[in-house]
């Protein structure tokens, strides 16, 4: 029952700010679900786009270097003929695994709620 506690405006404000942070850095469709992928191996550019079906080429450029310069990747690059480039998760985006398997627990409950909802409504029509 704690956790209905209610905070103070102060403690609600001070929440709300490192929220904010959080959403700045991992918001947006694509942020988390790269992070996934890379924790599961390190991947090539397009080994990245053809797991993350429906990016484009320019927004994954664009993602990768986001995630980069907030150090939950790291780009390398080997001096190969042609040159290769391998992203790779960091140990930093590890920090986000309790905060991923909430999300994908609370993401299951959100899923069934809604579906026992459309299940009830198609029974009412």
């Amino acid at each position: 029952m704690d956790d209905l506690k209610l905070a103070s405006k102060e403690e609600c404000n001070s929440s709300l700010k490192y929220v904010f942070d959080a959403l700045y850095v991992l918001g947006g469709k694509w942020k988390l679900p790269l992070i996934l992928c890379l924790m599961q191996s390190p991947k090539r550019f397009n080994e990245i786009q053809h797991e993350m079906t429906g990016i484009s080429p320019k927004i994954l450029a664009q993602e990768l270097k986001d995630l980069g310069q907030n150090e939950f990747i790291t780009r390398n690059v080997y001096a190969t003929t042609p040159v290769t480039i391998i992203y790779e998760a960091t140990d930093y985006s590890r920090t986000l695994k309790s905060v991923l398997n909430e999300l994908s627990s609370w993401g299951m409950q959100h899923r069934e709620r809604i579906m026992r909802g459309r299940v009830v409504e198609e029974k009412m029509d």
